[in-house]
């Protein structure tokens, strides 16, 4: 024993040095981060090295020493200021910031800053309270050795959230929610008598109403009890719950909007263009409910066919600062679950005195052109209008009379449940109205516009909101049809508005130009199945991209190139800066065609019956705050339905668990892939702690994990056969492993 303790002595004594060095080191960099902290919040004061040590609560002589050292040394290095009497003050320049932080799953945070190039990186330990998409005050640190730029959250200015969705434990006197989002790091606890009718397991909205300095859990109260996990109606009001999302009207929106008058009056007739004698009809989804959009067609003497986009004139009845206008910008866009639609308007709107519903007349909002034979427009029009629409189709009957040029529509597509013959002149205007839109489309494809073909999945439900089956929802020809001619209406607004002198504000949706890393990285992987992106010009960059996108259809590569593709282009959002429309290779573009379920497109509506009276120029800042909230909402909106439909994927396959499918990697990440199943689209994760025969890394340039020993490799795109591993509803898992590659 004696001899051991000998031998191994040196050992230690040469580790202890070490071991100090390094927690010397590291408390002279937590002091250094705090001196920058504290003259920095308070940019106009001076402080000596007492006040200093008392603010970082340094009461040790090392530490002391430590402090007033790297006080002379950051101020001989100019990095702070040195007044008289050893008093120090920060440098004149910026070192706080505003933006939105974003937590990552691990626990750390980005803060995204308008104009910053790069991401602030915050520290788990340095988020001082804030939660995911949060606006904060950041505070950037010097940057040292660190080639990223990292910093402290100081304040919030706005937190993203007022309630949160969890399971809560009750206990004697006060219970705890557990936040079901894995990004919300703290459980919530809730004193006895703001408990409300919860009960211990429930699934619960829980509102934060204070988090004292002192409390390792902020405190809350229990607003909305949502019911039992794992129930379909408790799951899918989780899912709007967890983005802060409506799921039923305020009881006095309700009655405002039911008090309105919605009848059509001669008066207000006398204000408008009537065109209820024009031929006028809709084509809409099968099972859609509300028609906010509707086409009008005949041909004049000159020769030219007058065609109208006709959308509901839903600013006639909501109008600016009552408490339906209110409600209708705070939801800012109707959610489109797999099983329900929460629309932005009540019913009495939405489906009814809105929706351009046939043999109905309705007050309409209007763009009417006159167009030759090759598409050209040689005259338009906007303004108020009184329409009547003559026949409701569905894209199906539409695609049929496309497809057959016949008048007779079988009763197995009809949506009257019959056989169904239409007029000569309705089936006429269809195939005249795709006839054009095919030109458009092409002119379009030629200037540069990028056409992705989504697949949308959809589900059979049975009366208990099971799904039964799934099925793909693809555009055709008649989805088209409508397409273009709602991209001829909300372009020719923009670019009226847009092109007049002097400078008219106004709310454009704008799509920048794909990112550059982004599209090099796809570059370099399609290299390697002998594709490529011609990089001389916007031009070439999208023509290149369509053609791509069309040569890998069908082989073995199209899903990680259709995956890559997608990934590079940038987010469309609603601005008063126009940019153009990247996407659509539009200069102009905006919303002007859905205001039953797009706020901005109301706001547009608004803005452009006040141009077309004569108006001056609004403010551009108040519109720019408008238009920031409608694509914050948006982009809430559409992750609820994402994530409504990961939910109905995972209630299919609960019944399925150890069956085996083919499928393709769609995602790659450091701890594991995703997986999406060829036959249903239901996406699912194999773990890299289950891929047993190997040691997995992640290879971020590859889009792949390798195995360390066996340099087995899994990529985006490839085809993988997995088994149904676990299913769970309430955490909206879906976990698959490897049966073959």
């Amino acid at each position: 024993m004696v001899l051991i303790l000998i031998v191994n002595l040196p050992d230690i004594l040469l580790l202890m040095p070490k071991k100090k060095t390094r927690a010397r080191n590291h408390r002279k960099n937590e002091i250094t981060k705090g001196i920058f902290t504290i003259l920095e919040q308070s940019p106009d004061k001076t402080f000596n090295y007492k006040q200093i040590a008392s603010k970082l609560s340094i009461r040790d002589t090392e530490g002391r020493n430590i402090l007033i050292k790297r006080l002379e040394e950051l101020a001989a290095k100019k990095r702070i200021k040195e007044l008289d009497r050893s008093k120090y003050q920060a440098n004149e320049r910026i070192s706080h910031y505003e933006g939105r932080i974003d937590i990552a799953l691990r626990g750390n945070a980005y803060v995204v800053v308008d104009g910053l190039e790069e991401d602030v990186i915050v520290p788990f330990s340095k988020l001082n309270k804030a939660f995911h998409r949060d606006t904060v005050k950041v505070y950037v640190y010097p940057r040292a050795r660190s080639k990223r730029m990292e910093g402290e959250v100081v304040s919030i200015v706005k937190r993203a959230r007022k309630s949160h969705v969890g399971l809560i434990d009750i206990h004697d006197n006060f219970g705890f929610v557990r936040p079901t989002d894995s990004r919300m790091y703290t459980d919530i606890f809730i004193p006895r008598e703001y408990l409300g009718p919860a009960q211990s397991g429930d699934k619960v909205v829980v509102e934060i109403t204070s988090w004292p300095d002192d409390a390792d859990s902020p405190i809350g109260q229990v607003i909305d009890v949502l019911g039992k996990p794992g129930e379909h109606h408790t799951e899918i009001h989780a899912i709007l719950a967890d983005y802060g999302l409506p799921y039923k009207f305020p009881e006095e929106v309700e009655a405002f909007a039911n008090s309105l008058d919605t009848r059509i009056k001669d008066e207000e007739i006398k204000k408008r263009k009537d065109l209820r004698e024009v031929l006028t009809f809709t084509i809409d989804p099968k099972d859609a409910k509300d028609f906010d959009d509707a086409l009008s067609f005949r041909v004049l003497e000159n020769g030219f066919y007058e065609i109208g986009i006709h959308i509901a004139d839903v600013s006639h009845y909501v109008t600016p600062g009552s408490i339906l206008d209110e409600e209708a910008y705070e939801r800012a866009t109707s959610v489109y679950l797999v099983d329900r639609v929460v629309p932005m308007l009540p019913e009495v709107l939405s489906n009814g005195a809105c929706s351009l519903r046939p043999n109905e007349d309705k007050y309409t909002f209007s763009a009417i052109f006159q167009v030759d034979e090759k598409a050209h427009v040689h005259h338009q029009w906007f303004g108020r209008t009184v329409t009547h629409s003559n026949e409701r189709f569905a894209y199906e009957e539409a695609q049929h009379v496309i497809e057959t040029k016949k008048d007779i529509i079988p009763a197995d597509i009809s949506i009257r449940d019959t056989s169904y013959t239409i007029g000569v002149d309705v089936k006429q205007a269809i195939l005249k109205l795709n006839e054009l839109s095919l030109i458009m489309r092409q002119n379009r494809m030629a200037s540069g516009a990028i056409t992705f073909d989504k697949i949308e999945v959809k589900f059979n439900l049975d009366e208990g909101n099971n799904p039964v089956s799934v099925f793909f929802k693809e555009g055709k020809e008649a989805n088209n049809l409508i397409e273009e001619f709602m991209l001829l209406a909300n372009r020719s607004v923009a670019a009226y508005i847009g092109k007049q002198q002097p400078k008219k504000e106004f709310i454009y949706r704008i799509h920048d130009d794909p990112d550059e890393d982004k599209l090099m990285a796809l570059q370099g992987i399609i290299s390697r199945f002998g594709h490529k992106i011609n990089f001389k010009n916007k031009q070439t960059i999208s023509s290149s991209l369509n053609q791509l996108l069309e040569d890998v259809k069908g082989k073995r590569e199209q899903n990680l190139v259709d995956t890559l593709a997608i990934r590079s282009m940038s987010k469309a959002i609603y601005t008063t800066e126009n940019i153009g429309h990247y996407g659509l290779a539009f200069d102009y573009y905006t919303h002007f065609t859905s205001p039953i379920r797009r706020y901005p497109d109301v706001i547009v509506h608004r803005l452009l019956q006040h141009y077309l009276d004569g108006g001056k120029s609004v403010r551009a800042k108040e519109y720019e705050e408008k238009c920031k909230h409608s694509s914050d909402m948006e982009y809430l909106a559409s992750s609820a339905e994402r994530d409504s439909t990961k939910y109905m994927q995972i209630k299919f396959m609960q019944d399925r668990v150890n069956e085996i499918f083919k499928g393709v990697i769609t995602g790659v990440t450091e701890w594991g892939m995703y997986v999406e199943i060829i036959d249903n689209k239901c996406e699912g994760m194999i773990r890299i702690r289950d891929l047993k025969d190997d040691y997995y890394t992640f290879d971020e340039r590859q889009y792949a994990l390798v195995g360390e020993r066996t340099r087995q490799t899994y990529q985006l795109g490839d085809e993988v056969e997995v088994r149904v591993k676990d299913t769970d509803l309430v955490k909206r898992h879906l976990d698959f492993e490897l049966a073959r590659s």
